[in-house]
């Protein structure tokens, strides 16, 4: 039996046929831990995974609409209960998100503060431009759970400073495709490290990556670690599934 891929940030909702992408997943065997953007989406991207236990519809808030959906953390915390896990939510230092910032802190205290009050979550956590800040208000809320940071771009010393906290990672072709991305991807412990797509809005070739559309990661990866592609593969889904029993 083939061993399943593992995408730990893809945005399920967002591509123009959802429903066909949960049957190419079902097909596949994949493991696919759907984001959503705003915690209203959150019940109908969970519906579409009714029926398919290897797809985990997150709960988020993303930072880049902190500003404009605040006023649904309300349902945020009333959604929390009902899942293990917490995302896209995070910080965006980048120049598009500097006029929301001392919102987006806001934000992003209630979320971690909410997710230490439910026993902790699995988060999978945006960090563009704002690595320091997002590790601050990790260790500002100790409990939150267990944190995943999606496509990390940050320094090599916020990046050590991410290991000793104990985080998590995962990466895909989009990360993996800048000399950055791969320098940091070494650097990562391997058991700690994850598969994403980071679809649709990650592209390889000028489309749109597909749900679980990891190959490319895990051949990359296996460069990095000196093992065979059958055993990096194996590798994430042992990493995945320590993760989901801590």
């Amino acid at each position: 039996m083939p061993i399943p891929l593992v995408d730990m940030h893809c945005h399920l909702d967002l591509y123009p046929d959802p429903q066909a992408q949960v049957r190419a997943i079902q097909c596949s065997g994949a493991y696919v831990l759907s984001v959503t953007t705003t915690p209203r989406a959150w019940e109908k991207t969970s519906a579409l995974a009714q029926g398919n236990a290897r797809i985990k519809t997150a709960l988020g808030l993303h930072p880049q609409l902190a500003s404009e959906r605040a006023g649904e953390l309300a349902i945020f915390d009333r959604l929390l209960t009902q899942t293990r896990y917490v995302g896209e939510v995070g910080l965006d230092g980048s120049t598009e998100g500097k006029e929301s910032w001392c919102e987006q802190i806001r934000v992003f205290d209630h979320v971690l503060d909410s997710c230490v009050r439910a026993g902790g979550k699995i988060l999978t956590l945006h960090s563009r431009s704002a690595a320091e800040a997002v590790l601050d208000a990790l260790e500002r809320h100790p409990g939150f759970g267990v944190a995943v940071l999606h496509w990390f771009s940050g320094t090599a010393k916020e990046l050590a400073r991410a290991i000793e906290m104990d985080c998590w990672f995962s990466v895909g072709s989009g990360m993996l495709k800048s000399k950055k991305g791969q320098e940091l991807a070494r650097l990562m412990p391997p058991d700690r490290v994850l598969t994403e797509t980071d679809g649709p809005f990650a592209q390889l070739g000028g489309k749109a990556l597909e749900p679980a559309q990891c190959q490319g990661a895990i051949e990359e990866l296996s460069k990095y670690w000196g093992v065979d592609v059958q055993a990096t593969r194996e590798k994430v889904v042992h990493s995945f599934r320590t993760l989901i029993s801590l």
